[in-house]
């Protein structure tokens, strides 16, 4: 195990993707689950705060410590077992998202969730609930854990399996490899009706164990192995990203795409199913012309879409996507289509070089672009995007929108060139939060809450939900020394 325990040494451990810097008194690296408990043990018999480091990719700061010990999982990243009959993976936490499906895929089998950012560790996934692009027709990672071996703060573990443990009346009861039981009231909050959210710990009338620490943000245990579920590889895909003149071609579009999918899913027509809907606005256009300068000049707007297909299905499902398109009036001679690997590699970089490129401009301005992660119910989205492109013509704020929007779930990046902009850019997002929130939405459908959005959480659950949250993380972690200042202010927990 390796300990840093000088500044100089550590530094790049104190902030992550958010560009928030905290501080630390020590850096522990372990490199087995018996080096993990030892620290954390000792942590919390001195009430030290620690702080679980994945790739610290997040957007958040929930790997941002604020003294006290960081725990980095970088050296548990081995792929332990994989059942290719079964189809399913054994992982240490800290294996590298896209590490993990390069192996799968080599092999025929699919890890579906699908982050932007795939440098990121198996582990940090799960403590968020990661989900991404293909999350319209795969969903997040929770569906795909099946087994959890969790470090608690008093260095007991839990070994827990899907299907095997269940809350009964809002209680649920857990026997640590110590042999205490923990008996844990949940929430009494009810989700948001959204396809994603990352907004608090998980509540339903009938909980699984393992769900209870996904998404919970490192502030429940340390999740130290996990068993992931696999599927079968698709055949092929068929892919495209088309543009639109009007606007309101393109959400007509998007709506009978996502339709015709949840038919198609269901069992009711033999038809298109889309596996990803991201949507890009006149302004994410003009960002991404800088490097893809045949981004035809005229469109206001674009879909990207995916498809899988097989060798049997592949020319009916086209000439269906082309048939929904030419319906819409989509800009068909300026679009891009493919059904091989290689152009949808490029075309899955245009949407990642998007982040890039926003990120490229802001820093010129020594500014932080402040960026939405709202979604809500499918029947409101069309008021929340108004509402978003009312208040940011008002603001006058440059910006880009782009995202999930086949999850009714957009990014909207505000990017202030100066101070007083970046206070403007804070009281809109502000004013995006209370509308998703008064539409029925969740402020965070993927990126986690962190210490970034923590005071935006208490606007969407009220201070009575957020004290039965703490008080669900203190039957878990008594002491509070795991993620302080995660999902809630501090001030709660003391």
């Amino acid at each position: 195990m390796q300990v840093k325990t000088y500044k100089d040494e550590f530094e790049s451990y104190l902030k992550d993707a958010s560009n928030l810097v905290g501080y630390a008194d020590r850096v522990f690296i372990p490199e087995t689950t018996d080096e993990i408990i030892e620290i954390i043990s000792k942590a919390n018999a001195d009430r030290i705060p620690v702080t679980i480091a994945g790739a610290r990719t997040g957007t958040v700061g929930g790997a941002v410590p604020f003294g006290g010990y960081v725990i980095s999982l970088e050296r548990l990243n081995k792929l332990l077992e994989l059942d290719r009959k079964n189809k399913k993976a054994t992982v240490q936490s800290g294996l590298i998202l896209k590490d993990f499906q390069r192996i799968v895929e080599s092999e025929g089998l699919f890890y579906p969730p699908d982050p932007t950012e795939w440098s990121c560790q198996i582990g940090g996934n799960i403590a968020t609930n990661a989900s991404g692009a293909r999350s319209f027709k795969y969903g997040a990672t929770r569906p795909y854990v099946q087994r959890l071996k969790i470090v608690l703060a008093d260095g007991s573990i839990l070994d827990i399996e899907r299907g095997k443990i269940f809350s009964q009346n809002g209680i649920i009861e857990l026997e640590t490899s110590k042999g205490n039981v923990i008996r844990a009231k949940l929430p009494t909050y009810r989700q948001p009706m959204v396809r994603k959210n990352t907004s608090g710990y998980f509540t339903a009338d009938k909980v699984d164990a393992v769900d209870i620490f996904i998404g919970s943000e490192g502030t429940l245990g340390l999740v130290v192995e996990a068993e992931l579920k696999l599927i079968d590889k698709p055949e092929a895909f068929f892919s495209g990203i088309v543009f639109f003149k009007e606007e309101t071609d393109l959400l007509a579009c998007v709506n009978e795409a996502r339709n015709l999918s949840f038919a198609s899913r269901s069992g009711e027509i033999d038809s298109i199913d889309a596996t990803l809907l991201e949507y890009f606005d006149r302004q994410a256009l003009r960002f991404i012309a800088k490097k893809f300068p045949e981004v035809p000049g005229k469109a206001c707007s674009a879909l990207f879409f995916e498809q899988e297909t097989t060798e049997k299905s592949e020319d009916k499902l086209l000439q269906m996507w082309l048939e929904l398109f030419e319906k819409h009036n989509a800009l068909l001679e300026d679009s891009w289509f493919t059904t091989n690997e290689q152009d949808r590699d490029r075309m899955r970089h245009f949407r990642h070089a998007l982040p890039v490129a926003v990120n490229e401009t802001i820093a010129r301005y020594n500014q932080r672009k402040v960026g939405t992660d709202m979604a809500v119910p499918d029947e409101n989205f069309a008021c929340l995007l108004r509402f978003y492109k009312l208040k940011l013509e008002e603001s006058r704020l440059d910006y880009v929108i782009f995202g999930h929007i086949g999850d009714n779930h957009l990014h909207v990046n505000l990017l202030p060139k100066t101070e007083e902009e970046a206070v403007k850019a804070r009281h809109v997002y502000g004013r995006f939060v209370a509308q998703a929130i008064m539409l029925g939405g969740t402020i965070s459908a993927e990126h986690g809450i962190g210490k970034h959005k923590r005071k935006y959480l208490y606007m969407q659950m009220g201070e009575r939900y957020i004290n039965e949250m703490v008080a669900f993380k203190k039957t878990f972690d008594p002491n509070a020394i795991l993620g302080r200042g995660n999902l809630f202010d501090t001030k709660f927990l003391d």
